[in-house]
């Protein structure tokens, strides 16, 4: 374990710190639409991780992450308004979406379907939540005392209380130090995984799937494993995104969601797990200025997707590593030739 955290790096820790740092001191310089704000960018975030564990670890494209995390949100709204408290509630969030991705990933990954057709079927997954959803406006789609609503969404969803105890809810700066605390979770999480042995496993079967399966590893249940990972953490972020604004609509299953968790990936780099965070946090900030513009936001995203694609295709997260160790290395070089030249006139 010690010889895990020691490979950790030390843009991990100063990362970790940021997060604290941001977690303590914001809800107390900050006004509440600033708190709301942040707690949604951060929402996002740990949403993006979950697709960094899922495609930027095991090389899983799921085209419809979109669905743990409308599985995570619903789950969430339909058992707190049931228990009329958040504990089981929570776990429940992250429960249902891990069986789901486990039983889907069961089919596919066992299998043996090819990359192009697991995108294709999460994607169409999504998209008939989507539509399944959107249709259940009729008084008779209940579960329990939860009315689905439909188009409609479920308003007035209870938010987070201390556990065990409904009376005492949490504020929005609770809410929001909630979060960033998740995101710390999460983020070191998936640093701790890609540093452990089972992480180089995930990294050889992403690399080169009939080389690990000749070294005597099931690729299949490693990649099932990793799918259902990514699946939970998505449907936490669903659970966190239901209690930001109390409310819940299908548009969390829509082709738009799907396509911005790829977008944030792309634009801040799947290779890293900081890039991620940074491309959802600056993308969602960005998209929070257009909707008060006319602009069509999608329509930016998507340009801005075929830009990093065309130019950027790394990400920017490596692209700015990669530019900045070659300028460190530079000087060494030259001294190391000035060096080499010396020696050679001896």
């Amino acid at each position: 374990m010690l010889d895990i955290f020691s490979r950790l790096g030390i843009g991990t820790w100063v990362t970790s710190a940021v997060i604290i740092v941001l977690a303590i001191v914001l809800p107390y310089v900050a006004d509440l639409f600033t708190i709301l704000q942040l707690t949604i960018f951060i929402v996002m975030a740990i949403l993006a991780l979950s697709l960094a564990i899922t495609w930027g670890l095991a090389g899983i494209l799921c085209f419809g992450q979109a669905a743990f995390f409308g599985l995570g949100a619903y789950t969430y709204a339909i058992a707190v308004i049931n228990f009329g408290e958040s504990t089981f509630a929570v776990l429940l969030s992250i429960f249902v979406p891990a069986v789901f991705a486990l039983v889907l990933g069961w089919f596919m990954f066992m299998g043996r379907l090819s990359e192009l057709y697991v995108g294709v079927i999460t994607l169409c997954v999504s998209l008939t939540l989507f539509n399944f959803i959107n249709s259940t406006s009729s008084p008779w789609y209940r579960i329990g005392k939860a009315p689905i609503n439909g188009f409609n969404g479920m308003s007035a969803v209870p938010t987070l209380n201390v556990p065990f105890d409904p009376d005492a809810i949490l504020s929005p700066s609770a809410i929001y130090v909630l979060a960033m605390m998740s995101l710390l979770a999460v983020y070191l999480l998936c640093k701790l995984l890609a540093a452990s042995p089972w992480g180089r496993v995930i990294s050889a079967t992403r690399q080169n799937e009939v080389r690990a399966e000749l070294l005597g590893y099931n690729t299949s249940r490693i990649k099932l494993a990793v799918f259902v990972l990514g699946s939970a953490v998505a449907g936490y972020a669903g659970c966190l995104f239901t209690n930001w604004n109390a409310f819940v609509s299908p548009n969390v299953f829509s082709l738009a969601m799907s396509a911005q968790i790829i977008i944030w990936m792309i634009v801040g780099g799947r290779e890293t797990f900081v890039g991620p965070i940074l491309g959802a946090v600056a993308l969602q900030y960005l998209s929070t200025i257009l909707g008060d513009s006319s602009v069509n936001a999608n329509l930016i995203l998507g340009a801005i997707m075929m830009l990093f694609v065309v130019f950027v295709p790394r990400g920017l997260v490596p692209t700015v590593g990669a530019i900045s160790a070659r300028l460190i290395s530079k000087p060494d070089d030259h001294s190391r030739s000035l060096s080499t030249k010396v020696e050679g006139s001896r």
